[in-house]
């Protein structure tokens, strides 16, 4: 097999034996790093401080992930334009953040005759958010409520990270 030392120095060449005379000489332990290499590649290594390093790396890329939460906006069939506006704006803010986005229409009573109006405030509310999301599932009538999912475009959340924080004038 071919050994390897702890510091990363290539020990060379040697039958298994002597790679375990010289891990137990030195206390530590020998660890098949490549066993489908030809010769199987050793590793000297304090093995019990190998595996803590491993889980405090992943505890550290599990604390950087980004948890994706589905965020939800409630329209109106009648919506006024400031209203819908606001909401606009707010569901551009949950997008910009890297969240999905749930936009739905509630219909209540004789609206459900005229579901196409609802369906027309969703796309309209697509359209306006055309830049920094992408339609995951289009306008579908689910009982009283028609329902509509963004999911925000790749370069956005990369934008999102990197670019700086503006701050309002006074």
């Amino acid at each position: 097999m071919r050994l390897v030392g702890e510091d990363g120095a290539q020990l060379g060449v040697m039958p298994t034996r002597r790679a375990m005379e010289i891990a137990i000489e030195k206390e530590l332990d020998l660890v098949k790093i490549a066993p489908a290499a030809r010769p199987p590649v050793c590793r000297i290594m304090d093995y019990g401080k190998y595996r803590f390093e491993q889980s405090k790396k992943e505890k550290e890329a599990r604390k950087s992930q980004h948890t994706v939460e589905v965020k939800e906006i409630r329209l109106s069939s009648g919506i006024d334009v400031h209203d819908f506006n606001f909401k606009l704006r707010n569901g551009l803010k949950f997008l910009q953040e890297g969240n999905k986005l749930k936009v739905s229409v509630r219909f209540r009573g004789r609206q459900m005759a005229h579901t196409s109006i609802g369906e027309q405030q969703l796309i309209k509310f697509a359209q306006a958010c055309d830049e920094l999301a992408a339609i995951e599932r289009l306008p579908k009538l689910e009982g009283r409520s028609m329902v509509m999912f963004l999911s925000p475009r790749p370069q956005t959340r990369a934008a999102a990270k990197t670019a700086p924080k503006e701050r309002k004038s006074e």
